[in-house]
């Protein structure tokens, strides 16, 4: 069986150390989603969400594409109807519905990145992008509208004159746009999005994971309750993370001048 063939698994995901691997696999047809590949990335979700030792989650494609959008050809006909597309013991990776993922992801992009691409990196947290890469939000030239979250994330994240932009003429636009939009955080040669994404991962999974949680939680708190909100929970969550096992490891790595081993606790 090829790698990406229809019959194989249309996503496959895996864990190296702390961070867990999810890789698009259908670059035969340029990773387009079809439903079944939509519900194998909430399942892929779902499983670094439950994994204790997985950190951060790295999302990467299969081929010279990340994905080529939405295959109409086979989600299209379903779309009045509302697909089911998170299984049991799945999580949104669109971050939608359900359950809020607690965990960092870095999402490393190239070739075409369409519609449920992009809304991928609206998602995540930190996007590399290859020098090849093209993106597009490009509903409206097929009469629907982004559904995956664009409407909410492009504008508070690039502005809502840029976000209209290029969403409302489905236009598409280069790397170098991306990094100016501040869609992506860097931009690099083809063929080394993935390892200077792996890179940021192990960085991120070598700091104290319950510090990292937090300073996540606390950032999304401020999006989606406001400053204030966020402000309040400070006290709090530095009163606990103050004593968390990881805050003594930490301090005796500074003392020592030695490289922390942070447990999560």
């Amino acid at each position: 069986m090829t790698a990406g063939d229809d019959a194989g698994p249309r996503v496959v995901s895996g864990r190296d150390g702390g961070v867990f691997t999810i890789r698009l696999n259908r670059p035969a047809k340029r990773n387009a989603a079809d439903v079944r590949m939509l519900q194998e990335l909430a399942l892929a979700y779902g499983e670094f969400a439950r994994d204790p030792d997985a950190r951060v989650a790295v999302v990467s494609a299969e081929g010279d594409h990340f994905t080529g959008g939405l295959d109409l050809a086979d989600v299209g006909p379903r779309l009045g109807d509302g697909p089911d597309l998170v299984p049991e013991g799945g999580v949104d990776p669109w971050q939608l519905s359900g359950p809020a993922l607690d965990k960092p992801v870095v999402v490393a992009v190239q070739g075409t990145c369409l519609t449920l691409g992009v809304e991928l990196i609206l998602a995540a947290d930190v996007t590399i992008a290859a020098d090849s890469t093209r993106f597009g939000q490009i509903e409206v030239s097929r009469a629907i509208l982004p559904f995956g979250g664009a409407t909410l994330r492009f504008p508070a994240a690039v502005g809502w004159g840029n976000a209209m932009r290029w969403m409302l003429t489905g236009d598409r636009f280069d790397a170098a746009e991306a990094l100016r939009l501040g869609l992506v955080q860097e931009v690099v040669p083809h063929g080394s999005q993935l390892d200077r994404a792996m890179d940021l991962a192990q960085r991120i999974a070598a700091q104290a994971p319950l510090a990292v949680q937090a300073t996540l939680a606390n950032a999304k708190l401020a999006r989606t309750a406001g400053a204030a909100a966020a402000a309040a929970a400070l006290p709090g969550e530095l009163a606990r993370l103050t004593r968390s096992e990881d805050a003594g490891i930490g301090m005796t790595a500074f003392l020592t001048r030695t490289a922390p081993n942070y447990l999560g606790r």
